[in-house]
């Protein structure tokens, strides 16, 4: 039972956002947005999360709407890979 576990592979996460800072040297800053229902009004509203994701040759500038995907940490705060540009 435990050689099926470690012979799964995990599924990575991947999200869409916008590039809101490219200020950070092989760092930018994506901003994904997501819909939520509030719980007693029943009105959607927006829920805005900022996340470091990794950009090696700095080719992704603000404004950018591209595809991050989670990976090991790479700094404190670092944990997702830029994946491509949409």
């Amino acid at each position: 039972m435990d050689k099926n576990k470690s012979l799964q592979k995990t599924l990575k996460r991947r999200l869409e956002g916008i590039v809101f800072s490219d200020k950070m040297q092989k760092t930018v800053v994506v901003a994904v947005v997501r819909r939520k229902k509030h719980p007693k009004y029943k009105k959607y509203y927006n829920v805005t999360t900022k996340f470091k994701a990794h950009d090696e040759t700095n080719q992704y500038h603000i404004g950018d709407k591209v595809v991050i995907q989670e990976s090991r940490p790479l700094s404190k705060d670092k944990k997702w890979i830029v994946v491509g540009k949409i």
